[in-house]
């Protein structure tokens, strides 16, 4: 059962019309795209930098560092082949100061993997708890707005209560912390950026969100070369400092989803959002028009509701199965191959740059090409291409390591360009009501596949195989999920549940 509501009616005289969806309604009032959209589109994705930098900022923070022998002419003492742990402490030192790294500063150097790995995977561990408890507030008392106040204020306090650590344990908890607030900006980010515009730039506003993330990432590599030498406390408070005025503007100049508040019955609030950021040209028309409908759902949305919504619901719950092994196989490689450029013969710096870089041209293709491009066949051929290129990596590796990286980078940017589309693909699979939840427990999946790849990163420091071989099979084999999905490119977004099962009888009526 559904209940018809009014908005945006100004003329009580006016004569009645046909109901209009909330998709076009609002983007009939608002316009397809806009100034004013295009700026709080922007100002939302911003989120997405500190969103790569907590990801990725461990790569260097954690990292093994260099060493050196300090008594000349020692035939047992060699940095290439020695193992640290065998050698007497006077005899070899640290390249730079010991607070560089987390390792020499609290002398890990020969501590168990599971111990030098804790940090990163209490990152992880966080990230799955902070999705699974916070993935349905933004759709449920919350909303788009503040869920994406909270998580990247809970973010950047812990980051920069992260400085005062004073051993691992501490460390690792905080981090977890981190990962905890980290768990909802990206799909809060990338929900209430395309929810303010029209289907058309649905794709384009999306992309804008990957493109902050590529900028996140390439930030990390030039702070990390400018502060070399210092603490790895410097890293997290350049990385905490912006993110915590991110947050202010965040709270004074994002305004939340029109559609959100539609559905939560604060139409008023609502209307008032569309007019202050309509197309002057459109502005005025919106005073005119009267008695345009929506249908709102009958069930109410509590914390959990939307969880039990998409189980009972088969064609949502066959949906959510298959995106969310595709994402498994995607968050595997997307996490795990920067993690593993340690385990290739070249520099940190430059590889964790060209991994960066890699971003920009798969971000283009999904700001320019998102309208044109098939979403289920994109998203098999890059997660197919990207297993391919992987297991390859393990091949030339031992043959011509110049190949290898290039491998891996192609490797790679079809897991980046996979990524970005997922999130499109997947915002378009389930209506308003319960998108943004939908969303974060396919993130949910992606960060699983992140928690698993460390394990096999350290594995693959003695066998290559361990690492970029089971990626390249994983990310494969999970892409063929996606094949039982329909196609969604040019499709009208749904807002409640009934209206989305309306249209899948629709459509199977179309074919008899």
């Amino acid at each position: 059962m559904s209940v018809s509501t009014p908005i945006l009616s100004e003329s009580k005289t006016a004569e009645l019309k046909c109901p209009l969806s909330l998709d076009d309604t609002i983007e009939r009032y608002i316009g397809a795209f806009s100034w004013n959209q295009l700026l709080q589109a922007v100002l939302v994705s911003v989120a997405w930098i500190f969103d790569a930098q907590q990801s990725f900022i461990s790569v260097f923070t954690d990292a093994e560092p260099l060493w050196h022998c300090t008594q000349l002419g020692d035939e047992f003492c060699n940095p290439i082949l020695s193992n640290v742990c065998q050698l007497p402490r006077n005899s070899w030192s640290w390249d730079f100061p010991v607070n560089t790294s987390i390792i020499s500063e609290w002398g890990l150097e020969c501590a168990s993997l599971f111990v030098k790995g804790l940090p990163a995977s209490s990152f992880f561990m966080g990230c799955l708890a902070g999705g699974f408890i916070l993935s349905t507030l933004a759709d449920s008392f919350l909303g788009r707005k503040n869920m994406l106040f909270f998580s990247c204020l809970m973010m950047s306090v812990s980051c920069l209560l992260t400085i005062l650590s004073t051993n691992l344990w501490i460390y690792s908890i905080l981090r977890f912390v981190n990962g905890f607030g980290r768990a909802t900006i990206g799909t809060c980010a990338i929900v209430l950026s395309t929810e303010l515009v029209g289907k058309k730039w649905r794709g384009q506003v999306g992309a804008l969100g990957f493109f902050c993330f590529t900028l996140g990432f390439l930030s990390l590599p030039a702070i990390a070369y400018i502060n070399r030498g210092s603490s790895w406390r410097t890293l997290y408070l350049w990385t905490s400092l912006p993110a915590l005025v991110y947050c202010i503007l965040v709270h004074f100049f994002v305004h939340e989803s029109p559609r959100w508040l539609f559905l939560q019955g604060r139409t008023e609030e609502a209307v008032s959002i569309i007019r202050s950021i309509a197309s002057p040209n459109l502005s005025c028309l919106s005073m005119n028009l009267s008695h345009v409908f929506f249908e709102q759902e009958a069930w109410n949305v509590d914390l959990y509701s939307v969880i039990k919504v998409l189980w009972k619901k088969r064609w949502a719950l066959r949906r959510l199965s298959a995106i969310m092994v595709t994402s498994f196989g995607i968050g595997m490689v997307y996490y795990g191959m920067p993690l593993s450029l340690g385990n290739l013969s070249f520099n940190l710096y430059l590889s964790v740059i060209f991994n960066a870089l890699s971003e920009v041209p798969a971000s283009l293709i999904t700001f320019f090409l998102a309208g044109k491009l098939n979403r289920k066949g994109s998203l098999l051929f890059f997660t197919i291409l990207s297993g391919i290129c992987s297991i390859m990596c393990v091949v030339t590796g031992k043959i011509w390591t110049t190949l290898q990286i290039g491998l891996e980078l192609v490797s790679f940017f079809s897991a980046v360009t996979a990524f970005s589309l997922l999130f499109i693909y997947t915002l378009e699979l389930f209506p308003t009501c319960v998108r943004n939840s939908a969303l974060s427990i396919v993130r949910q999946a992606i960060v699983l596949g992140g928690v698993i790849s460390p394990v096999l990163v350290a594995a693959g420091r003695e066998h290559q195989f361990l690492t970029y071989g089971i990626f390249g099979l994983v990310i494969g084999v999970c892409g063929l999920s996606v094949i039982g999905l329909p196609e969604t490119r040019g499709r009208t977004l749904s807002d409640t549940m009934d209206e989305e099962e309306y249209k899948l009888k629709s459509e199977s009526c179309s074919y008899i």
